[in-house]
């Protein structure tokens, strides 16, 4: 999941996924904006079939923080 959330990344921001790791953060790092992160949230309740609550991510700075949230919503299916 780690591995195709990063390729996703790299759809809104010129990164190298190998430089992508759990702790990069997404604003200060990567350089995303507010509608980048929200269009990547797009596309992974579309990729994984999943329903994104906005309320919660708003907090989730890190990709690793990004990907544990996941996770728990694709075992909470």
């Amino acid at each position: 999941m780690f591995e195709k959330f990063k390729e996703l990344i790299c759809n809104y921001v010129e990164a190298d996924p190998e430089a992508i790791t759990e702790d990069t953060k997404f604003i200060e790092d990567l350089g995303f904006t507010s509608y980048d992160f929200m269009s990547l949230l797009g596309d992974l309740e579309t990729e994984f079939d999943v329903m994104v609550d906005e309320a919660e991510v708003v907090n989730l700075q890190t990709v690793g923080m990004a990907v544990d949230y996941l996770e728990k919503l694709v075992s909470g299916k």
